[in-house]
């Protein structure tokens, strides 16, 4: 620590600043276009609160896949109207109307609890998934309900 700090101040003395790390630009996510029959629902997490706490996304009872903090994942389901549930101390639902052809966005946020975060499952717009830096879910975090694209389903339908 002595060493870091005097070589610090020795750089300063001799005008030379400090050496900047060139972060790399994170490649913009593709989603898939759905396939025919089909519309789509993108569910997101930005960080925050109850960073450790994930957020399961459920339909009539199925888990779908758990969403932590920084993640994402695309679910392509039959046109009509769907309810989605998130649960910890509290139930939130979310229901939308998906048409053929569409990409809808949805998010979870986690909010102050009594003795637990409280998951907030809301509509959201391609905008604000845009401004997020997301990873798809690990393959360990999707449930059992059909439709979430798995890491080389998503990578099949993107052709990368």
């Amino acid at each position: 620590m002595k060493f870091a700090l005097t070589l610090a101040a020795a750089m300063v003395a001799a005008g030379l600043s400090a050496p900047t790390i060139a972060k790399e630009a994170a490649a913009p996510i593709v989603i898939p276009a759905p396939t025919a029959g089909t519309g789509q629902i993108v569910f997101f997490r930005p960080g925050g609160m109850g960073f450790a706490m994930g957020c399961s996304v459920n339909e009539n009872g199925e888990k779908i896949s758990s969403l932590g903090a920084g993640k994402y994942f695309v679910l392509r389901t039959t046109p009509g109207r769907h309810e989605y549930t998130v649960k910890s101390e509290a139930k939130d639902t979310l229901a939308l109307e998906v048409e053929e052809g569409e990409t809808k966005f949805a998010k979870c946020k986690i909010k102050m609890g009594i003795m637990a975060g409280r998951p907030d499952l809301a509509p959201a717009d391609e905008a604000e998934f845009r401004k997020g830096s997301f990873k798809l879910v690990d393959a360990d975090d999707m449930g059992p309900a059909p439709g979430a694209l798995r890491a080389e389903e998503m990578g099949a339908a993107t052709g990368e």
